[in-house]
């Protein structure tokens, strides 16, 4: 009896060895029949590729994509001139006379009185400023000739002489 329960529980160890190598061998099974099926799909698709670069017409497809850009760009210039043309059909005197409105009603709410000021202002032109000019600026590096920097200064000290 005891060395039956020994063979019996070599048996099971035995029978637990085999389930797991049979186990492995369905896995193996399974990984082989995807790979397959994943095979044949990659070649209906290579098929279908193929196809669709047969009839497809690269030069075909160019011209149509350009004369699709130049329509688009046309019909984006005729929308922006129609918008503007609208905005100024239906612009007039009443958003002149709401912007006017508006800016007295924000100059009295902030105590200016515009229309006061203007009677207090001088009638005789002002003279205008100087058009500021610009004077190039220049950083000086290592490599740079010394004498441009001293020519730069002297042009700027002309011009803060005017």
């Amino acid at each position: 009896m005891a060395k039956d329960l020994i063979r019996t529980r070599h048996q099971i160890t035995k029978f637990y060895a085999l389930k797991s190598q049979l186990q492995g061998i369905s896995l193996r099974i399974q990984t082989l029949k995807s790979t397959q099926s994943m095979g044949e799909a990659m070649k209906g698709v290579t098929k279908a590729m193929r196809q669709m670069n047969r009839q497809m017409n690269l030069p075909a497809l160019q011209k149509i994509m350009q004369e699709f850009e130049r329509q688009n760009e046309r019909m984006e210039m005729v929308t922006e001139v129609m918008g503007d043309a609208i905005d100024d059909a239906l612009e007039g005197d009443e958003e002149e006379e709401e912007t006017e409105e508006l800016v007295s009603q924000v100059l009295d709410e902030i105590g200016i009185d515009i229309d006061s000021q203007l009677i207090k202002a001088p009638a005789t032109s002002v003279a205008a400023p100087a058009a500021p000019t610009k004077v190039a600026q220049a950083t000086a590096t290592s490599a740079e000739d010394p004498g441009i920097d001293d020519d730069l200064q002297a042009r700027l000290d002309n011009l803060r002489k005017m």
